[in-house]
């Protein structure tokens, strides 16, 4: 439904890092002639978005990475709207893991120009569906490893590496709060 040249997902009770990061991140993505962005997410306290429960530094990206689980947070890309029309939106089969296969099929394509921008782009609460209790995490693994398949990006090993890549993430704290 979007109109724009430029697409990107702030999740209802989420928040951009700052009142310039959309002004940042569409200068960003044209300055760098590039078909996508991204940068990096902090997971905040649901009650104080000014505490940080886990800092996701992304990267730039490899090819290789897919297969060891590796995807850019998703609340953080900027992507030309017309890349939609190419490769399709979020396949809703997926209960919980549309992002990452629509993520796999965009990094998946080399045809689009990516670029990782290294600052806090957004900010999310914590406390998500994916999380929520042990059924939607089976679920969420369930549908992990279908989308690495049906994309041809990985396998089981792929989601394994995914989740023990992620536990620094609640260590490091590169970036003091807001």
């Amino acid at each position: 439904m979007s109109t724009g040249d430029i697409v990107g997902f702030l999740h209802a009770d989420d928040l951009f890092d700052d009142d310039t990061t959309i002004e940042t991140m569409v200068g960003a993505l044209k300055n760098n002639n590039a078909d996508v962005i991204y940068g990096d997410l902090e997971y905040v306290q649901v009650n104080d978005p000014t505490k940080v429960i886990r800092y996701w530094q992304s990267k730039s990206f490899k090819p290789s990475l897919l297969k060891m689980g590796w995807m850019p947070p998703h609340p953080t890309l900027f992507i030309k709207r017309q890349i939609y029309n190419e490769i399709g939106s979020f396949n809703l089969n997926y209960k919980i893991a549309a992002d990452y296969d629509f993520i796999l099929r965009l990094f998946s394509n080399s045809k689009y120009r990516t670029t990782y921008t290294p600052m806090v782009i957004t900010r999310m609460r914590v406390g998500g569906t994916s999380n929520k209790n042990i059924k939607n995490i089976l679920l969420k693994t369930k549908e992990d490893i279908r989308a690495l398949r049906k994309n041809k990006a990985g396998n089981i090993f792929s989601v394994i590496w995914k989740n023990i890549s992620k536990l620094p993430q609640f260590i490091y704290n590169n970036r003091s709060p807001k």
